[in-house]
């Protein structure tokens, strides 16, 4: 009895054990199938390519050109389903599978910038609001930043108040803009825009700006190193300034005619020069050289003239000397110097056919000044036969005098570096040179000097001779000893008429 009972305990055991078994094993082999499409968020269009993978881990799949997507013989159970593509956020969407059945799957994408801020608006710096330029050029400076860090670009728009003209700067990736000319005594407003390409593009508020109007009797003229540019200003008698070129090109040696109401000077580009006019007001400006341009040793160092009562602008090319007339036509050739030195600086009387010349050579020494007339004779020498540079020319209404410096210390080297640059009056009645730099202070050079209109005063450049150190427009009493009067800081090659 006791061993039919052990039997019967071993075959309900072996029961169990067979059940359990059985239904581990149906359970491992179910299947079933997943189907899916992918669309764009919005408009719905179906996304080709995007990649279909499942957590857990079973077979990896793409779309096709309808977007959709079918992972077949995947094991019964709960998955997280992930689409994937390039330009668009991954998503995520659960599925169960159950065993012979196919389960169904949305994927709505959004793009990648769906989350992007667009960038702030764009605060405008400068000019301030409702500011007066003192100029005919405009520096146009503004802020906008991105929170993503995307790059930016701007337009600006610039409206004429008077004459509702708009000129539009596009595709601006700096937060600065420099324009020039504007309309002397003109009102203007501006506004910009700011777009990452991504979100639709800010805009900053309105700003009003205004240009004085134009100061055409300013009777000194001067040059400021502006960006690295030589500019050109005028200044009135109480040393109220006006920019009349841009500090985008380099434009320095002006000369004004009265006679004309114009001025001319020199702008160039690299290693061309021209001569250029405007108007007084820094309008209307023109280049009136051709082919046979300015040139010598050291194109800083070279001028023109043009004398009150002349329609032509005097102005010298290596060793020659021309003129050319304000209109642009009539280029002449005047003279040429028998020993071959370059002529570097040239004044015109304004009472006759008397012309005074420098000249040096190929470094800037030897220099000689020396006067001529018309038909090339020379009549007269002022200075010859000295060491160090020599520069700076003015000539009385009378012919009777000569202005110029010289560096008595006659240091010479190739960077053309003064030490002791002194002014001098030569009396030619007397043939005697006067110093009028007495009250020079030590380790400075005065350069560049010019007669005042009544010539009671000179005015001329006062700086250190490093060579580096700023440069200020300075007037000298001539009948009153230590009468040095700075008129304008950080300026030079100064004119007066």
């Amino acid at each position: 009895m006791k061993g039919s009972f052990k039997y019967i305990a071993l075959i309900a055991t072996t029961f169990l054990l067979l059940f359990s078994c059985n239904e581990d094993k149906i359970g491992e082999n179910e299947f079933g199938t997943l189907k899916g499409k992918v669309v764009a968020s919005g408009s719905n269009a179906p996304l080709e390519n995007v990649r279909i993978a499942t957590n857990p881990v079973s077979s990896t799949v793409f779309t096709d050109s309808s977007g959709n997507f079918t992972i077949e013989n995947i094991l019964v159970g709960d998955y997280s389903v992930e689409a994937r593509t390039d330009g668009y956020i991954a998503d995520f969407e659960p599925a169960t599978i159950n065993a012979n059945v196919t389960s169904n799957v949305v994927f709505e994408l959004d793009p990648s910038t769906a989350n992007n801020r667009p960038p702030t608006a764009p605060v405008l710096l400068s000019p301030a609001d409702n500011e007066v330029l003192e100029s005919i050029e405009a520096i146009f400076s503004w802020n906008s930043t991105d929170p993503e860090e995307d790059p930016i670009t701007y337009s600006l728009e610039l409206r004429n108040v008077d004459t509702n003209e708009v000129l539009l700067f596009e595709n601006l990736t700096d937060t600065t803009l420099t324009y020039s000319p504007l309309t002397l005594g003109t009102q203007y407003v501006w506004q910009v825009t700011a777009t990452d390409e991504i979100n639709d593009p800010v805009i900053s508020a309105v700003s009003a700006f205004e240009v004085i109007s134009a100061p055409v009797d300013n009777r000194v003229l001067f040059v400021r190193k502006i960006n690295g540019n030589n500019v050109i200003f005028s200044a009135d008698e109480n040393g109220q300034e006006f920019q009349l070129t841009s500090s985008e090109v380099n434009s320095y040696r002006p000369r004004r005619n009265v006679r004309a109401n114009k001025i001319a000077y020199l702008q160039n580009d690299g290693s061309n020069v021209d001569i250029f006019i405007m108007n007084r007001d820094g309008s209307e400006k023109r280049k009136i050289t051709g082919p046979v341009k300015p040139n010598g040793f050291n194109l800083d160092e070279i001028n023109i003239d043009w004398p009150e009562d002349r329609v032509s602008i005097y102005y010298p090319r290596f060793d020659k000397l021309y003129r050319v007339q304000f209109n642009g036509l009539g280029t002449v050739e005047l003279y040429q110097t028998p020993d071959g030195s370059l002529i570097s600086e040239v004044v015109v009387s304004e009472t006759s056919d008397l012309i005074v010349l420098k000249t040096n050579n190929l470094q800037g020494y030897d220099a000689k000044i020396y006067i001529i007339n018309e038909a090339g004779v020379v009549l007269d020498t002022i200075l010859d036969g000295v060491d160090g540079a020599v520069g700076g020319l003015d000539l009385s209404i009378d012919d009777q005098k000569v202005l110029y410096s010289y560096d008595v210390s006659g240091f010479e080297n190739e960077d053309y570096r003064r030490l002791d640059s002194r002014m001098f009056i030569y009396d030619r009645n007397t043939m005697t040179a006067t110093d009028v730099s007495d009250n020079k202070p030590d380790g400075t050079n005065d350069l560049d000097p010019i007669f005042s209109p009544n010539e009671a005063f000179v005015m001329f450049t006062n700086t250190s001779n490093d060579g580096l150190s700023q440069k200020d427009v300075m007037r000298l009493d001539l009948s009153t000893q230590d009468s040095r009067e700075l008129r304008h800081e950080d300026a030079f090659m100064p004119d007066w008429q």
